[in-house]
């Protein structure tokens, strides 16, 4: 079947689209919640055509109130989506064609929708990328509100997920701080080589007319300009960049949940969780479900998966610009969503931990957690550490068989295994002792601690 083609591309074809090619083919569905982004953008290389003498100046008066109508169209949800306008820059374009006539052809002159989907995104994940910023620092300042309640609560540190050390239960919080730091460094890093300008880069060779990148870069808040016009409408290196910080980002979270959901259960009892994030069982009555931090730890698998799938879109390749990269939206659009979700659901739940002292307490001192102590003790007295830490280790097997803790063995069987043992180890043995021993620079002795949050809030002030 022959019929005209209404496509502002379709020149030289002679046939429709196939219906459902249009919809295979279309992503309207997800792109249009650029379309600020693609109007801003739009607006200002059209004040450029006018500065350079590209078009005339009434000509560039005509589009932009052309679009600040579209704008309103669209943000009030009045100008219909259709598939056979395939991409958000097809229905601003069309729809400013109907309002203002043909002068609205002038508005793509020196651009193609290559560099302009890349200035598009790279707009709106900026805007993301400074959204999720501001987002991980309240949560951890909502760390901190929390950690400052508990620098003296103690509890046991694991490893293996065996008990290991005891340590302040703000000790342990302030390795998260430390972790959404990070996490707000990589998003600042990552944002410098985001904040390129593509516009400029038309199709991929450039174009013949005397644009103006570098007042475009400035009016649109770009640092800088893509270097190489190939380059510019072919890189989605910042997507995936972006997608690398999301999965540590949920990668961090998901620990965080995980020992959320075991802390709260019966068998530890170290938090309650705030009934608003918490779910019941549809047949047993008493359960008080962890499921938000259990959801939390599932989507960090989609945000991952996301990742993996940015990496297999754009491995294969070949320069410049390839319909492939269509596929790049969703993906980073979603990673987007489930983050920015995790961070408002984690802000509003720390606050609402319950902490149990007495049980974080009394685990603290089980599983012989200061046994390093003992073995610290006896290097002081000048025995090697490799002799003391065999030393300890006798004295642990003797309170194992004997179902003692270590600070309820009497001295003079611990002088059995070594003479050199004297009343004055007591002091060393207790939960509160081996805290506050350690008071090397990042460690878990009370007055450590207290200057670490310091530290902290000082860098959150000072946004560093």
């Amino acid at each position: 079947m022959s019929s005209e083609p209404k496509k502002l591309w379709g020149g030289r074809f002679t046939q429709s689209t196939d219906a459902f090619v249009e919809a295979f083919t279309s992503s309207i569905a997800y792109d249009s919640r650029l379309y600020r982004h693609d109007i801003l953008a739009s607006k200002i290389h059209c004040q450029m055509l006018g500065r350079q003498g590209i078009i005339a100046v009434q000509d560039v008066v005509e589009i932009i109130n052309g679009l600040d109508l579209v704008l309103g169209e669209l943000t009030e949800g009045t100008l219909p989506f259709d598939d056979s306008l395939e991409d958000i820059h097809m229905h601003v374009e069309s729809r400013l064609k109907e309002l203002i006539g043909p002068v609205a052809g002038k508005l793509h002159t020196a651009r193609s929708r290559n560099d302009q989907v890349a200035t598009d995104i790279r707009l709106y994940l900026r805007d993301e990328v400074d959204a999720m910023g501001l987002a991980i620092r309240e949560v951890q300042q909502n760390l901190l509100n929390l950690a400052k309640e508990h620098v003296e609560t103690i509890l046991p540190g694991f490893t293996h997920l065996q008990n290991a050390q005891p340590i302040s239960f703000a000790h342990h919080l302030l390795a998260y701080f430390e972790m959404f730091d990070r996490d707000f460094a990589r998003l600042v890093d990552l944002r410098k080589r985001l904040n390129q300008l593509p516009l400029g880069s038309a199709a991929l060779a450039g174009t013949p007319f005397p644009v103006d990148r570098e007042w475009v870069a400035t009016q649109l808040g770009f640092e800088g300009i893509c270097q190489n016009s190939i380059d510019g409408v072919s890189d989605r290196d910042f997507a995936v960049e972006l997608a690398s910080a999301a999965a540590l980002i949920m990668t961090h979270f998901s620990r965080f949940s995980e020992e959320l959901i075991f802390w709260s259960s019966p068998a530890f009892g170290f938090v309650e969780l705030s009934d608003a994030f918490c779910t019941g069982s549809s047949i047993m009555p008493q359960k008080k479900n962890p499921d938000i931090p259990e959801l939390v730890r599932g989507k960090t698998g989609r945000v991952v998966g996301n990742l993996m799938a940015l990496l297999t879109l754009m491995k294969g390749l070949p320069l410049a610009y390839n319909r492939d990269m269509q596929e790049d939206k969703e993906p980073i659009f979603d990673t987007i969503d489930t983050v920015l979700g995790v961070l408002r659901v984690f802000r509003d739940l720390i606050p609402g931990i319950s902490v149990k002292k007495a049980a974080m307490l009394a685990a603290a001192g089980e599983g012989f957690t200061t046994a390093t102590d003992l073995a610290d003790y006896l290097v002081k007295k000048n025995i090697p550490f490799r002799e003391a830490h065999a030393i300890s280790g006798r004295i642990v097997k003797i309170c194992v068989d004997s179902d003692k803790t270590l600070d309820e063995l009497t001295l003079e069987k611990m002088q059995e295994v070594d003479s050199r043992i004297e009343a004055d180890v007591a002091k060393v043995l207790t939960v509160q002792a081996s805290v506050n021993a350690r008071v090397s620079l990042g460690g878990t002795a009370f007055e450590t601690v207290k200057k670490a949050l310091i530290s902290a809030e000082n860098r959150i002030n000072n946004n560093n």
